[in-house]
């Protein structure tokens, strides 16, 4: 029996040392990063951007894989149950914390099921409206929408997303009700926008950016808690006229739950010194994104609290699909 014990302890040992290893040794291969969006968006450009200098600093290649669809459940739930050994990590996005409260089934937990990294940026929203619209901040937009109840409409890019989310944010916080447009994507919507079919609408500025450059859409805030490093001439809709306001779209990188520490910051260090990197940050600002690279604990904090705030919104709003 005692040979028996002893043996068992040596192959523990072994064990243990040989993670020990593979973890010091990471990465040994390739490494992928799953984008829960079709190619060719910010999301795709920025994440093939982090994964060619990342594969400078790691020594192995670092590929992207795009798995779009399902609201970005796809991906998520795909890399929810991937091998914790930090070789496949998901570039998610606000999502990730948003279906749970929208969707009657959700196969993953955003807190329990992945290991957070680094959140990378933030997607710059900004509040719209038709230049029609008599508002030049945010508190006379909101003087008008009380007395012209029930005559407002605004788009989002689905019934669900960041968008439309963060509009009945926006309708709860300041207490009046414009109505809701969903549309298959933000350039449907931009185009109602601009032709005064609808009068407001919250959206990235990527997309809302060039019409608003043109005089065709105003734009009266961003949607941050802190002034955009991208705009930092427009006031955020917390102090241009609702206190209290915030709304964070984010993209962040993520692992499976029980992927080792040793891995998940080794992965971060890397990350943080690659978005300091002044071609780096020129990029992204041309993509509408603002640099956040917050630690491992930050991050997970900050999706705890972003999933918490979402399903408030979702469930006064009664928001929910099948």
């Amino acid at each position: 029996m005692i040979k028996t014990i002893l043996a068992g302890v040596a192959l523990a040992c072994i064990g243990a040392t040989s993670v020990a290893q593979a973890q010091d040794n990471y990465p040994a291969r390739p490494v992928r990063i799953v984008v829960p969006f079709s190619p060719g968006g910010a999301t795709d450009i920025m994440s093939r951007l982090l994964a060619e200098k990342l594969s400078g600093k790691l020594g192995q290649p670092v590929i992207v894989e795009n798995k779009p669809g399902g609201g970005t459940m796809i991906a998520s739930d795909y890399v929810s149950r991937a091998e914790p050994d930090g070789y496949t990590l998901l570039m998610a996005a606000s999502s990730l914390g948003i279906a749970p409260s929208i969707y009657t089934k959700v196969n993953y937990d955003p807190v329990k099921d992945f290991a957070p990294i680094t959140q990378v940026a933030s997607v710059v929203h900004v509040l719209g409206v038709h230049p029609s619209v008599p508002a030049k901040n945010v508190g006379e937009l909101i003087a008008y929408l009380k007395a012209n109840p029930g005559k407002v409409s605004y788009g989002s890019v689905g019934t669900g997303s960041s968008t439309h989310l963060e509009a009945e944010l926006f309708n709860s916080m300041a207490g009046v009700q414009m109505a809701h447009i969903p549309y298959k994507g933000s350039a449907p919507a931009l185009n109602d926008l601009v032709a005064g079919r609808l009068q407001v609408m919250f959206d990235a500025w990527a997309s809302s950016g060039p019409f608003v450059k043109d005089g065709k859409l105003r734009a009266l805030a961003v949607t941050t808690a802190k002034p955009s490093a991208s705009l930092p001439e427009l006031p955020t809709v917390d102090a241009s006229g609702l206190p209290g306001y915030s709304a964070m779209p984010w993209l962040g990188l993520v692992a499976p739950a029980r992927t080792p520490q040793p891995v998940i910051d080794k992965l971060y260090q890397n990350l943080a010194q690659i978005l300091q990197q002044p071609d780096v940050k020129k990029q992204f600002e041309g993509l509408g994104l603002d640099i956040i690279g917050s630690d491992p604990k930050a991050f997970g904090a900050f999706i705890q609290k972003d999933v918490a705030t979402w399903a408030k919104v979702a469930r006064d709003s009664n928001i929910r699909l099948e």
